[in-house]
């Protein structure tokens, strides 16, 4: 175990409190800092976790300045995402942030240079590639079991209606890392092109903030390796279906599929034999003792449940995983698994989809990334 320790500070306390204790344990990090607008927030959460008062900030910008702060963890609305992680890296801060990487490509161009500039590592924490379902598929592919990949399929269905009021209207397809990351991850593919079709018009009120018009996108991409295709499916308003992420993969040997209801198990296909998985591993194997234990809870109580618990279980036990592979990289000195350039296609696999959508399912080439 190395001796380097990281100091991190936290930016956005909503979903973002739940990431305090599994830093505070994790032996790579020597303490945490807390950063949220709201002052009483601020103070609630800084008597919750007994984080130093000169630890707590309500400015942004004061985060930046502090050398004894190594990186930060952006939680933060998905309109700041990519100003705030300019800023990070700009002031030679590690930098990881939640879902989307950014909202249009210059922005992910913008963010790729000021990694490349600044040195620092950037990781977007994408949960999809850390839960529970996804670390088995990609045991069994790696292992040879699924054999030779024939096609994958993604969706991300939520109604996102009284949420946050940056999310009205937001186009699904700005928001689909959780569902095109596992499918690209598993084959270890980018996407080349897409074409992606509109479905449902959405209420008047939710057209005029983003100018999308649809309720449903479907996109289907072409990926750079072994003539793969990938679909991907997305809605957030007027549509009822119970919450899911979800990927299916199918293989010349076995096919996974994830289930159709949350009450239900994903399955295994050999041939004609149906395997139904109603017991997926946990891998707390993967992780620091310290913090294993984040895989099955959170730190919200069953009053204050933040809705990634209630909505998705709690993102497939994926939150220590982010942070140990974050922090990990920072101390060993390697690119993150989920890197700038894997985080830009990973975005920018979305927001083509949504240009296309606009265009009547127009092909969209995807800009390339490695050499900007």
């Amino acid at each position: 175990m190395s001796e380097k320790k990281i100091k991190v500070a936290i930016v956005g306390l909503g979903f973002g409190k739940e990431f305090i204790p599994i830093y505070q344990r994790h032996p790579y990090c020597s303490s945490v800092a807390i950063c949220t607008r709201n002052e009483i927030t601020l103070d609630k959460v800084r008597g919750e976790f007994n984080i130093p008062k000169e630890d707590c900030f309500t400015n942004f910008n004061d985060i930046l300045g502090r050398r004894d702060i190594d990186a930060i963890h952006i939680v933060t609305p998905i309109p700041l995402h990519a100003e705030q992680t300019i800023a990070s890296l700009e002031a030679e801060k590690h930098t990881a942030c939640t879902v989307p990487m950014a909202t249009s490509i210059e922005e992910i161009k913008a963010i790729v240079k000021a990694q490349k500039k600044s040195g620092k590592q950037y990781m977007m924490m994408e949960t999809a590639v850390y839960t529970r379902e996804f670390l088995l598929v990609k045991d069994l592919y790696e292992k040879g079991e699924l054999g030779s990949i024939s096609f994958l399929r993604g969706a991300h269905y939520q109604n996102m209606e009284g949420w946050p009021g940056y999310w009205k209207g937001l186009p699904p397809m700005w928001y689909a890392t959780h569902a095109v990351s596992p499918l690209f991850a598993l084959v270890d593919a980018r996407p080349v092109k897409v074409h992606c079709f509109g479905s449902g018009r959405v209420r008047e009120e939710l057209v005029e903030p983003y100018g999308n018009q649809y309720r449903f996108e479907t996109a289907v991409f072409k990926l750079n390796k072994d003539d793969l295709a990938a679909e991907v499916s997305r809605f957030l308003f007027q549509t009822s279906r119970q919450y899911t992420e979800s990927f299916n993969v199918y293989g010349e040997k076995m096919s996974f599929e994830w289930q159709q209801i949350e009450t239900e198990f994903p399955v295994l296909f050999k041939g004609e034999e149906t395997i139904r998985i109603k017991d997926v591993p946990d891998r707390q194997d993967l992780l620091p003792k310290e913090v294993a234990m984040f895989t099955k809870r959170g730190v919200y109580d069953e009053e204050n449940a933040h809705l990634s618990f209630v909505q998705g279980s709690g993102h497939g036990g994926s939150h220590p995983h982010l942070v140990h592979e974050f922090l990990s990289s920072i101390v060993e000195g390697r690119k993150t698994y989920i890197d700038v350039v894997t985080s830009a296609y990973w975005t920018a696999a979305g927001l083509c989809a949504h240009q296309s959508a606009m265009n009547d399912g127009k092909e969209i080439v995807l800009p390339v990334f490695e050499n900007i």
